[in-house]
């Protein structure tokens, strides 16, 4: 099987509910396939509420949004 790789979009992390977006709650959201293995954020839509995201790819736009928004980006 080969490696599967989400793109998210910053206003479906905003509408998740709970503090933290990792892997899992993505899963758990119906966000991204069972099998995916690696997520990435990306810079489209907008987010408002600070959310922490754990363990995810982020690219810079993203990272700044998330962090204007009042929430932080964690390895």
């Amino acid at each position: 099987k080969a490696a599967t790789t989400a793109e998210v979009r910053l206003d479906v992390i905003a509408n998740i509910s709970g503090e933290v977006v990792d892997l899992l709650a993505l899963k758990s959201a119906g966000v991204v396939p069972e099998n995916t293995l690696r997520a990435k954020v990306i810079a489209s839509g907008e987010i408002s509420n600070g959310v922490t995201v754990k363990g995810l790819s982020v690219t810079a736009g993203a990272q700044k949004a998330i962090e204007a928004a009042g929430g932080k980006v964690e390895e």
